[in-house]
C-alpha cells in the first residue's frame, strides 16, 4: 500500500464508533496516511472488513462504549502491542426522535445519554493517564451543532450533545499545561446512516469523507473548538443569539426527527 502525501506512518489512534459514518471515514482517512488504529464498535463484521483492507494496521475491538471494563481491556491490549495513542477520538453516538410524554421513551433518553456522553468519558478514561505521563496527545470529542440549542423532537440528542460540549470544555481546562490537547468537533449535517433517515432539508450537508478530511485538519491544528462545515457554525451562532421568544416561535413549527417505535 502506498502511503499518501502527508503521511503519519508512526501515529497511533483510537476511534470509537468506527464501523460506519464519521468514525469509519476518519479511520479510512488516517489509515490511508499510514496510521495504526484501534477501532471500537458493536458491529464486528464491519470492523473486520476495514481491517482486511489495511492488513496489520487495524486492531478490532467489538464492544459497546457503555461497557467500561471492555474498553479498559481493549485499551490495555492496544497499548501493550502498539503503544500509547497519539489521538483518541470519541465518536460513537446515536440519535433518535424522542418525546417526553411517552413513558417508553425514557429508556431511549437513557441510552442516548449513556452512549453520547458517558461513552465519551469511558473511551477517554483508560488512555488519559498514560497520555498525560507521555505529556503528548490529543483527545477528540465528536459533539454536534444540535447541542447549541434544544431542538424540538430531539430533546435527548440535543441534551446529550450540549452535555458533551460542556464536558469537553471542562476536560480541556483540567488538562491545561499537561501537554495534552482537547478538541471539540461539532458536525453539522454529514451524509451518514444517521442522517439518511431524515426527511427534512439539511443545509450545507457534507459527504463523510470530506467531513473527515476537514476534521483531521482541525485535529492536527489542535483547534479547541470547530464546527464542520464552518458555515453551520455561523448558523449555530445566530441560533444561540436568538431571544427565546423568537427561537420558540420559529422552531415550534420546524420539522422534527421521526420518532421510531418498537
Amino acid at each position: 500500500m502506498n502511503v499518501a502525501r502527508g503521511a503519519i506512518p508512526n501515529s497511533r489512534l483510537v476511534i470509537s464508533g468506527a464501523s460506519s459514518g464519521i468514525g469509519l471515514a476518519l479511520a479510512r482517512h488516517y489509515l490511508e496516511r499510514g496510521a495504526t488504529i484501534a477501532t471500537f464498535a458493536r458491529r464486528g463484521e464491519l470492523l473486520q472488513s476495514l481491517a482486511a483492507q489495511f492488513p496489520g494496521k487495524v486492531y478490532c475491538y467489538v464492544l459497546d462504549v457503555r461497557d467500561a471494563p471492555a474498553i479498559q481491556q481493549a485499551a490495555k491490549h492496544f497499548m501493550s502491542h502498539v503503544g500509547v495513542p497519539d489521538i483518541v477520538i470519541a465518536n460513537a453516538g446515536v440519535s433518535r426522535g424522542t418525546l417526553t410524554e411517552y413513558a417508553e421513551d425514557e429508556e431511549v433518553f437513557q441510552n442516548i445519554m449513556d452512549i453520547n456522553v458517558l461513552g465519551m468519558v469511558k473511551t477517554f478514561q483508560p488512555f488519559l493517564i498514560p497520555m498525560r505521563e507521555a505529556r503528548q496527545g490529543t483527545l477528540v470529542g465528536i459533539a454536534s451543532v444540535a447541542g447549541f440549542r434544544g431542538l424540538p423532537g430531539s430533546g435527548a440528542y440535543s441534551a446529550s450533545k450540549a452535555a458533551a460540549i460542556s464536558y469537553l470544555e471542562s476536560l480541556r481546562v483540567e488538562l491545561r499545561g499537561s501537554g495534552l490537547k482537547v478538541v471539540t468537533l461539532c458536525p453539522g449535517y454529514i451524509k451518514t446512516p444517521m442522517t439518511d433517515i431524515n426527511t427534512y432539508p439539511m443545509p450545507f450537508i457534507l459527504e463523510a469523507d470530506e467531513a473527515a478530511r476537514r476534521m483531521a485538519r482541525d485535529i492536527e491544528r489542535g483547534t479547541s473548538f470547530a464546527v464542520v462545515p464552518w458555515r453551520m457554525g455561523i448558523v449555530g451562532w445566530i441560533l444561540k443569539c436568538l431571544p427565546n421568544w423568537l427561537y420558540d416561535l420559529v422552531f415550534s413549527k420546524a420539522p422534527r426527527k421521526t420518532r421510531r417505535t418498537g
